[in-house]
């Protein structure tokens, strides 16, 4: 789900630019590989693609428009509330002018895109930022979020002449190389995952309930419909199974949930003039002490 999150959110943010009559504008990554800028064409596109959960959550194209929503990608000061998963407002990108006009061949993006490859930071409004005052010449609640910097494992078997990659495998040699990028922590924020949501509080969503192959787990249709304050503000985008919603908890949940009653029935014994209220979950009694 995470590459059609990407889909989305970029074609959110090249309407967004023309709807407001913005020439779109793309961040580009800058990735190495032992030293050196990775300038293989083939390797370069390929790496520039990929998710952003596979390159520690650095994107290798982050799509840009003044007043897009935005979602931080690392802990950068947790005590003033700017971690991972932050929501913030873009406002501007102060980047080094390129001497030439870089273009990138990907049918995505429109042709007049222009692509920066030397983004210095960017000025993002956080709501919920504790920051006291203002820093110099920004508005309340602007920070400057830095280039940063990581380094994630790309296996290039694919990228491999059949023959190269059969003679990698019998010699047993790695066909893993390691890339360091540098890249804004950034991602757009009209669509996200159920595991970047959790904990938030949106305003209108929209959401899907039918689940990808595999085992589902009770967060994900929990996580999203617990993201608003009233249903008028969701809405599901096509009909699903009723069974997604009853997801059975794991054996690790359950023995959590046992343990938490033997708990419970322990601390109401010994404070027995103590007000308990109950709430349950899945036929399980959870007792917290007020």
């Amino acid at each position: 789900r995470n590459t059609l999150r990407t889909q989305i959110n970029n074609r959110a943010v090249l309407n967004a630019a023309i709807e407001m009559g913005l020439r779109p504008m793309m961040c580009v990554a800058q990735d190495y590989f032992q030293g050196k800028i990775v300038d293989d064409l083939r390797l370069r596109k390929t790496i520039l693609e990929l998710p952003d959960n596979k390159t520690e959550h650095l994107p290798g194209y982050l799509p840009l428009v003044p007043g897009m929503p935005v979602l931080l990608t690392e802990n950068m000061a947790t005590e003033l509330g700017l971690s991972n998963g932050t929501r913030g407002i873009f406002h501007q990108l102060v980047y080094e002018e390129s001497s030439a006009d870089i273009q990138f061949q990907d049918k995505n993006f429109p042709t007049n895109t222009k692509f920066i490859t030397q983004p210095k930071y960017a000025l993002v409004e956080f709501p919920n930022c504790k920051l006291d005052s203002e820093l110099a010449e920004l508005q309340a609640k602007i920070i400057p979020i830095p280039i940063s910097e990581q380094t994630f494992l790309f296996d290039v078997k694919e990228l491999l002449a059949e023959n190269v990659a059969k003679a990698a495998k019998i010699n047993k040699k790695t066909t893993k190389i390691s890339i360091k990028r540098k890249a804004l922590p950034l991602i757009p924020a009209y669509s996200m995952t159920t595991h970047k949501s959790q904990g938030q509080t949106l305003g209108k969503i929209i959401i899907d309930l039918v689940m990808p192959p595999g085992p589902v787990e009770v967060a994900s249709v929990y996580v999203p419909l617990s993201r608003v304050k009233r249903l008028d503000d969701l809405l599901i985008i096509r009909p699903f199974e009723f069974a997604a919603l009853q997801v059975k908890p794991s054996t690790a949940q359950r023995e959590e949930l046992k343990r938490l009653d033997q708990v419970a029935k322990k601390y109401s014994k010994t404070f027995s003039n103590t007000y308990v209220e109950q709430t349950f979950f899945n036929n399980h009694t959870i007792f917290e002490l007020i």
